[in-house]
């Protein structure tokens, strides 16, 4: 039943709007929803407790990184992207890896849907903070960063510009170039290239947290100077 405690919630395919969109959740039973929420590997990969696939496994969650285009509405210039998925034995480290490239002073943004029953998230800032410090504090709280559905951190070179963000789905995501040096990084953790990777992001899933997490959340927020109000 842990699981079921958490707060629960259908995140539908962003091309699809949810009150039309069919759930492969609508009739499941509690054994079998229970079930489906239990399963954390599939193959060799291992989830974190942050999130689940559909029950109908529309996506099956798997490690690699693609290329993509981030495409800014308002500016419309197009930015080179890597997403990634890695397995949860991997993940952190690699995380913590990738922020080397970097630099040695970064800016932070902590994302929060805590508050969000109905979808969107909150963001907090902190500019200017020294990568030792930054990678101390991220330690600490590991578990959090891991395993809460509710919870993602962007790290940010402005002057380069680039960005690492670990989102809520556990998704490493890296915008801006160069990217070779971010590609080593995924080849020695074994993230291997494929760009016909589907993501759980691109399917019906569910997000999980806590009022634990949701604590835990706020001490993140403190232990990086952050500013007690939430910022849309």
């Amino acid at each position: 039943m842990g699981f079921l405690k958490r707060l629960f919630r259908n995140v539908f395919h962003e091309g699809m709007p949810a009150e039309t969109a069919p759930s492969s959740f609508e009739r499941l039973s509690e054994e079998q929803l229970e079930a489906h929420l239990r399963i954390s590997k599939y193959g060799q990969f291992q989830l974190t407790d942050a999130i689940r696939p559909s029950y109908d496994l529309q996506v099956v969650p798997a490690q690699g990184y693609r290329h993509d285009i981030y495409e800014d509405e308002e500016t419309k210039s197009r930015i080179p992207v890597l997403m990634a998925s890695a397995s949860r034995e991997n993940m952190f480290d690699l995380f913590l890896d990738l922020l080397e490239p970097l630099g040695s002073e970064v800016d932070v943004v902590l994302e929060t849907s805590h508050t969000r029953q109905q979808g969107g998230h909150e963001d907090l800032y902190r500019e200017h903070i020294d990568m030792p410090v930054l990678k101390s504090v991220l330690w600490d709280f590991e578990d959090l960063l891991l395993n809460d559905g509710c919870t993602g951190l962007a790290v940010i070179n402005s002057a380069t510009p680039q960005e690492i963000q670990f989102d809520e789905h556990k998704l490493l995501i890296v915008y801006g170039e160069p990217l070779r040096p971010f590609e080593a990084v995924f080849q020695r953790y074994q993230v291997r290239r494929n760009d016909e990777l589907r993501f759980v992001t691109e399917a019906e899933h569910v997000h999980s947290s806590n009022e634990k997490y949701f604590r835990g959340f706020d001490e993140l927020r403190m232990q990086l100077g952050m500013d007690s109000g939430f910022y849309a």
